[in-house]
């Protein structure tokens, strides 16, 4: 068996509770240990991707057990792409918490974080729906402490919320395998989609229960409309290069989503046929609808850019829901893109907070006010999809795959506008905060809003250079996301081919056994 499968969950596993039990109070030691365990990750994603660019599918069998007995890891093209995203954006992440300052004004920040990339690329690589829920559950734990991390008690209200509303979600979650469970009697996924390619069409009526369920818990993860509400307020009270950190999660949502609704509830399955398109997509349409006006009428820096994370998954869902190997590839380009520049606006927005307040009005003159605000640019013309970057590519790649849908125009008209609304919303935050001239009034007459609040302890930046370094690392990856748009693009495309042949998964899980 490959053990590189296993590596990007071992090694965090390893690595956090070492730096509580023996480096807890050495933080130097932690951020060294911590920067090399990031590093050591992205190196293993890059060997896991180069060996599953070839189209093969590896099975790691733990304890020697056969699917679907025992549990299993797998290595497809989509895991590898995703786990080698997580890595991508943890290390400009862990970097830039290190040279602002961040990791120290709590407790356990670097033991958390290698705790929540556990969970993360767990959730990608396993082949069984409920160590699905396991991973979910150890990225969630971790989330909690990362949340509140640095006090507060705006920031403890708003965990205490995230913890209600993600411990409804677990419960559905278990709900929803119990019932496909007691459908098919098993929890393999590939065992699962065997099961119910067998049910005769008058026993699906569980079946198709168990799959809306099981959605409802995906869409939950990826925050869209109307189960979306927690994320504006916790994302935006959240230490934010947590919530940059938190831009991977909501796309564990989609991921499963693809995982799921291609293998084991794909359209041949008539039981759930269309479920993907007719109830995912009005809900995602509505989602960037509603992300696009939050972003233009928000007053706080990090609650638009929370309102900026919603209206990326309104897109990348859109997407998705048109459920074809085309707007698959665009979906899987995009996620890249969205996760990247969404994590840039939370670090910029950070670097604002800790200089100015976050509340977007005019203010004097800021310290880097000139390199923050290139910074800002960048960020807001990738997540508004303008050219030159990636985002512009993105977008077109979804527009082009949404024109053969039966609501194309609708998709099409959501989809630009919404773009010029965030255009107009960010442009007019960027106006305030930077551009438009100050006067001696606002910083007299200004209150200080409740999210301004949540920093109870002085801001401190012991390296910012590192920090901005950090930041520009998280720009070179979007540059070069859009010069090598190309081969990403085939890529994503053969990963959308791979996904859509789910014999090829079921037959590598299984063995060709019953």
């Amino acid at each position: 068996m490959n053990h590189w499968i296993v590596a990007p969950i071992v090694l965090p596993a390893i690595l956090a509770p070492f730096i509580i039990m023996v480096l807890r109070y050495h933080l130097d030691l932690q951020r060294i240990f911590s920067v090399a365990g990031v590093v050591t990750l992205l190196g293993i994603a890059l060997t896991i991707t180069a060996q599953a660019s070839g189209g093969d599918i590896q099975v790691y069998e733990l304890g020697d057990w056969p699917a679907p007995f025992g549990i299993v890891m797998v290595l497809d093209r989509m895991s590898a792409m995703m786990v080698l995203l997580t890595a991508l954006l943890a290390l400009p992440i862990v970097l830039y918490a290190i040279g602002s300052g961040w990791d120290q004004r709590g407790n356990h920040f670097h033991a958390l974080f290698h705790f929540q990339l556990m969970g993360v690329c767990g959730a990608f690589l396993t082949g069984d729906a409920f160590n699905l829920f396991v991973f979910f559950e150890v990225l969630l734990i971790a989330s909690y402490g990362l949340m509140t991390h640095g006090g507060g008690s705006v920031r403890l209200k708003a965990g205490v919320q995230y913890v209600a509303y993600n411990l409804l979600g677990s419960t559905l979650f278990l709900f929803a395998l119990g019932t496909l469970y007691g459908v098919t009697g098993t929890l393999n996924m590939a065992d699962i989609a065997v099961r119910v390619a067998e049910l005769p069409a008058e026993d699906t009526a569980l079946l198709r229960v168990g799959a809306v369920l099981l959605l409802l818990v995906f869409c939950i993860k990826a925050a869209v409309l109307p189960l979306h509400f927690w994320l504006p307020a916790s994302y935006a009270n959240a230490p934010l290069p947590v919530a940059a950190l938190f831009a991977i999660m909501t796309k564990v949502g989609a991921y499963s989503i693809l995982r799921m609704y291609t293998l084991a509830f794909g359209p041949e399955v008539e039981a759930t046929q269309g479920l993907v398109g007719d109830w995912l997509q009005p809900a995602a349409i509505l989602t960037l609808a509603v992300g696009a006006i939050g972003i233009l009428g928000a007053q706080h820096i990090a609650r638009m850019v929370a309102f900026c994370a919603i209206a990326s998954m309104g897109t990348l869902l859109i997407a998705i829901s048109l459920f074809t190997p085309q707007a698959t590839a665009a979906a899987l380009y995009y996620i890249f893109h969205s996760t990247l520049a969404t994590a840039l606006l939370f670090l910029v927005a950070d670097l604002v907070m800790e200089r100015r307040g976050g509340a977007i009005i005019p203010k004097p003159p800021m310290p880097q006010s000139g390199l923050i605000s290139a910074l800002f640019f960048v960020g807001a013309i990738a997540m508004a999809g303008m050219p030159p970057l990636s985002g512009f590519i993105g977008k077109l790649l979804v527009l082009d795959a949404a024109r053969d849908a039966s609501n194309a125009n609708a998709i099409w008209f959501v989809i630009l506008v919404g773009s010029f609304v965030t255009i107009v919303g960010l442009a007019r935050a960027g106006s305030l905060i930077f551009w438009k001239s100050h006067d001696a009034q606002y910083a007299e007459e200004t209150e200080p809003t409740e999210l301004e609040e949540t920093d109870v302890q002085p801001a401190t930046e012991p390296q910012p250079g590192l920090a901005f370094t950090a930041i520009f690392g998280a720009v070179a990856g979007l540059i070069l996301l859009t010069l090598f748009a190309g081969p990403a693009l085939e890529y994503t495309s053969k990963t959308a081919e791979q996904l859509f042949t789910p014999e090829r998964y079921i037959s590598a899980v299984l063995g060709g056994e019953e």
